[in-house]
């Protein structure tokens, strides 16, 4: 009878110079992170991609929207900015794909970067009951997590791929959840954006009725998540 595979060792077993080998590269990412946030605040890309466009034509200017939407996204650009120069660049049912694409290419690029460089360092400080338990939800129900973290509207975008590139979660079942979770959001604003020279229009007033109903509804939730927690920390 064949011997269990040994496990390989976690972070915190790893020998001295790993783990600061792990160290150093997490303080890379908090490099990047913050050089990113740096340039979206100089620069403002999303003035770029609504108002400076360059002028292509057919497949190859929503390919290159796409990613640089994933660049902006991945850089903290807010998404719904993005969602509606798509909008406003294409229309909204090609508008509506190229920006999905790009969501889904911004969330590869911040789950890439977060796994390579930083969940190493980060997984041995998930020591709290909370973070322990959001660990274990990310990575036993991946698809269901992120399917949920998407669809709700007051999770910050990459914060949501950061936290899920520290956990177990498989690549797969996060782009999945990624792609159809954000569809609903992102269509609404893309919507929005195509029809924004026609404020009292059917697909307009629609859109925005959506965004309203389930920011209203992120935040009764919060609310009610907030007001659970404070009684659990009473009892």
């Amino acid at each position: 009878m064949p011997e269990p595979a040994t496990p390989s060792p976690g972070p915190a077993e790893l020998p001295p110079r790993a783990r600061l080998s792990s160290w150093l590269r997490l303080g890379l990412l908090v490099v990047l992170l913050a050089a990113a946030a740096a340039a979206v605040l100089a620069l403002r890309p999303e003035r770029m991609l609504a108002e400076g466009w360059p002028q292509l034509s057919g497949g190859a200017a929503v390919v290159l929207f796409s990613a640089a939407y994933g660049l902006c996204t991945a850089a903290f650009v807010p998404r719904p900015i993005l969602n509606i120069a798509a909008g406003a660049l294409f229309g909204a049912p090609v508008g509506t794909a190229s920006a999905v694409v790009g969501t889904v290419l911004g969330s590869a690029a911040s789950f890439g970067l977060g796994r390579l460089l930083g969940q190493e360092a980060l997984r041995p400080l998930l020591r709290g009951r909370w973070l322990k338990a959001a660990d274990r939800q990310l990575s036993r129900h991946a698809f269901r997590s992120m399917m949920a973290i998407r669809l709700f509207p007051g999770v910050p975008f990459a914060a949501a791929n950061y936290c899920a590139a520290v956990s177990r979660m498989r690549w797969t079942p996060f782009l999945l959840a990624t792609a159809l979770g954000s569809a609903p959001a992102t269509a609404a604003y893309v919507i929005a954006g195509s029809h924004a020279t026609a404020p009292t229009s059917p697909a307009f007033l629609g859109a925005t009725a959506f965004i309203a109903v389930t920011g209203l509804a992120a935040v009764i939730v919060a609310w009610r998540k907030k007001g659970l927690s404070r009684r659990l920390s009473r009892s």
